[in-house]
C-alpha cells in the first residue's frame, strides 16, 4: 500500500482548482473561471500555485 505524497497532493490540488473554475463557470463567473483553469494548468509546473489562486479568489469575492 502506498501512502500520500506530495505528488498525489499535487494532483488533488490541480483536480480541485479545476472544480472550482467548473463551479464558477457555472455561476456565471467567467473571468474567475479562466483564472483558475490557468492556475490549475501552471499548477503541474508550480505545486500549491491553484490552491493559492481558488484561495484568493474566494477571498476577494467575499469582500466585495
Amino acid at each position: 500500500m502506498t501512502g500520500f505524497n506530495t505528488r498525489s497532493a499535487n494532483k488533488i490540488s490541480i483536480v480541485s482548482t479545476v472544480i472550482d473554475a467548473a463551479m464558477a463557470f457555472a455561476r456565471g463567473r467567467k473571468k474567475e473561471s479562466l483564472l483558475l483553469l490557468g492556475a490549475a494548468a501552471l499548477s503541474s509546473r508550480i505545486p500549491g500555485l491553484g490552491t493559492a489562486v481558488s484561495i484568493l479568489s474566494r477571498i476577494v469575492r467575499r469582500l466585495r
